[in-house]
């Protein structure tokens, strides 16, 4: 796994879940050009991480059984014709039939990150995981300041034309990139499916982690949302260009994090895990006083994303340590809890910004990374540890 290919497949995997969330910053701009309310609007995002929990469970999977320098292209080359036809939705409901399809095609970067790890040696698995996770959390990031960018000069339709040209300009750079690795296993497709809910049951370790794993992503689908919520209105009503620049500040997160991949692959991974909660608690109990000032929302979203990022690398890379013929289901499992549970934290975001606004949501989210680090502490002596190997 040379560097080179690491990078690419990290540019790949964020251009990739990228597409999920284009629509974040300009929830406010899409209801109003659709005529529909801003609450409403933020099922666009459920919609979306749901369509993505649903395409990943019926097609990471495959990335065991089939050539994955096939497989991946596919996936882009569908992917930009569910984004085209989001560019061209006409009504609301259109929309957000189209964005669940963007969710379920866009799962080439969660083939590549088991790749990765198949590809890597064993000393240094957790910086190849990281750097291709770091990607994907790059690009979640990332995506909030073009897409606010783009939308500022040409209007929220065309970042979803450009996503379409990026995915197939990918498909055939990945086609030629991607080595031509024999299947792992002969399974039938519905045993195949069945085998990521075997390994959940069989492995106590895997069912602990998804517990923080989607926890995680649903404090990170909270704070974002009701983000883009509070800064549209007063005091702060700012257009989306100005929203999706606070992506940048999480993007400095992103890469410190990377070096989370390091500590797991010098035995620090459960460590890190703790600490990590601790920040993230942390984090939201900053936000919950930077309801006025954009300094300390910066501060927050900072810590935060440092925080989930590091979290989620470190649980990844120790999944992949379970069962390495089984890595692209395990990530399967990882992925799927992760996007069911994002898309629950954005529908109750939406519900508690209606009952109290922003207070309501940092004390929400508060309240789950308290859970999640109850989780940290009972498990860390028995069901988080490793087996050796």
């Amino acid at each position: 796994m040379t560097r080179a290919r690491a990078l690419l497949f990290a540019i790949a995997s964020g251009a990739a879940v990228g597409n999920l969330y284009w629509a974040q910053p300009l929830l406010d701009f899409i209801a109003r050009d659709l005529r529909t309310g801003t609450a409403a609007a933020g099922w666009l995002v459920t919609a979306t991480q749901l369509g993505y929990a649903v395409g990943v469970l019926l097609f990471v999977p495959l990335g065991d059984l089939l050539p994955r320098r096939r497989l991946v292209p596919v996936a882009l080359v569908c992917s930009a014709v569910a984004l085209a036809a989001s560019a061209l939705a006409p009504t609301f409901p259109v929309l957000l039939a189209t964005l669940a399809l963007v969710g379920l095609t866009t799962v080439s970067g969660q083939i590549l990150v088991p790749l990765a790890g198949d590809l890597a040696s064993d000393h240094d698995r957790g910086r190849v995981v990281g750097t291709v996770v770091s990607g994907i959390l790059i690009g979640i990031l990332l995506s909030r300041t073009v897409s606010g960018l783009v939308a500022a000069v040409a209007g929220w339709r065309a970042i979803y034309v450009v996503a379409a040209v990026v995915a197939l300009v990918l498909a055939v750079l990945l086609s030629r990139v991607i080595p031509d690795l024999p299947p792992r296993d002969r399974l039938p497709y519905p045993r195949l499916i069945g085998s990521v809910f075997a390994i959940v049951r069989r492995e106590r370790t895997v069912r602990w982690s998804l517990v923080l794993g989607g926890t995680s992503f649903a404090v990170f689908t909270m704070f974002w949302t009701a983000l883009t919520f509070l800064l549209s209105a007063p005091p702060f009503s700012f257009p989306v260009e100005t929203i999706g620049l606070f992506g940048l500040v999480g993007l400095a997160g992103a890469i410190a994090a990377q070096r989370a991949g390091r500590l797991q692959d010098r035995g620090l991974g459960l460590p890190t895990i703790g600490v990590a909660w601790s920040v993230v608690l942390v984090a939201f109990v900053v936000a919950g006083l930077g309801a006025r000032s954009v300094v300390v929302l910066v501060v927050a979203v900072l810590l935060l994303d440092v925080a989930v990022q590091a979290h989620n690398i470190t649980v990844q890379t120790r999944m992949f340590q379970v069962d390495p013929a089984a890595r692209s289901r395990l990530n399967t499992a990882f992925v799927t809890n992760n996007f069911v549970c994002g898309a629950i934290g954005s529908g109750v975001t939406s519900l508690l910004w209606a009952a109290g606004g922003w207070t309501a949501v940092t004390v929400g989210a508060a309240v789950l990374s308290g859970f999640a680090l109850t989780v940290w502490v009972v498990g860390r002596r028995g069901p988080l540890r490793l087996a050796p190997a």
